[in-house]
């Protein structure tokens, strides 16, 4: 008798500490990013949701396992039971696994079906994955017609060891993509050459960008700051070159932004008439 309580106590404490090593996994802080938006906070909850029970069902069909092992060995007398064609076997071995697919793909399918909504939209920016820098397009909202190329910007002495590295080496661009905050954000993923893919984890943002095809996604950040992410699909031999810097800003801050750019653009855009005009002063 003691025997047994000996087993059942051994069963429960591996079963435990099965529980409790997922609970300081979940804790531990290279886990996943601080989530940003609504999206990455519901993918992070999916995750923790998913981890605790996988780990339940782990402990319980492995406790169970070893436990029948132990305690049903040959030596001890047992005779494997016999219940070839059960009909009650085959409908538990069915129906068990059934009911904890619905169980994960119940909120799973909410949380894609939510990443895929991007209707009514406050923001659309066209993103164009190139070998090996990003092209960016503001087509839709304030800040429309704005574009620019962005590029990693860490120095080449950093990456060849003649210097330290920084502190945010090879997550640097030299022009940041620039949101304002709590806005529906939509991003138009294509590719310029090959297949790339662009990610921002705090974000829950994530699409493939794939030369003629327009694929979309967005987010809606919840707090201002900067957020930095990289191509996610090989691409080539600068593929680990692509980072991704967004700046999310407040609403004056993004109205000041887009007021700079278009300055920018427009100043950009008059100089070759300037040198023109003084050329042909100059012959005359």
């Amino acid at each position: 008798m003691a025997s047994n309580w000996v087993r059942y106590l051994a069963v429960s404490v591996a079963g435990v500490a099965g529980l409790a090593a997922a609970g300081l996994a979940l804790a531990a802080p290279w886990n996943l990013q601080p989530a940003v938006t609504k999206i990455a906070a519901d993918i992070h909850s999916l995750h923790e949701y998913v981890m605790i029970l996988v780990t339940i069902i782990f402990c319980g069909v492995f406790g169970a396992m070893f436990y029948s092992v132990y305690a049903h060995r040959k030596d001890k007398g047992h005779k494997a039971a016999q219940f070839h064609e059960s009909t009650t076997v085959e409908v538990l071995w069915t129906v068990i696994p059934l009911v904890i697919l619905v169980i994960i793909a119940w909120p799973a399918t909410k949380v894609v079906i939510a990443q895929k909504d991007t209707s009514q939209a406050d923001l659309t920016i066209k993103v164009t994955g190139y070998q090996w820098k990003w092209g960016y397009d503001y087509v839709k909202g304030e800040g429309e017609g704005i574009h620019f190329l962005s590029q990693l910007a860490t120095p080449r002495d950093q990456i060849e060891g003649r210097k330290p590295k920084g502190e945010h080496y090879l997550l640097e661009v030299d022009n940041e993509l620039v949101v304002p905050v709590n806005k529906k954000v939509r991003i138009l993923a294509t590719g310029g050459d090959v297949i790339h893919a662009w990610w921002v984890p705090a974000f829950g943002a994530k699409q493939d960008a794939i030369p003629g095809f327009i694929r979309d996604i967005h987010f809606r950040a919840e707090r201002t700051g900067v957020f930095r992410g990289q191509c996610t699909e090989l691409c080539g031999k600068d593929h680990g070159y692509m980072p991704i810097v967004v700046r999310v800003v407040s609403a004056d801050e993004y109205t000041k932004w887009v007021g700079e750019q278009k300055s920018k653009a427009a100043a950009a855009a008059g100089e070759p008439k300037k040198i023109a005009v003084a050329a042909k002063t100059a012959r005359q």
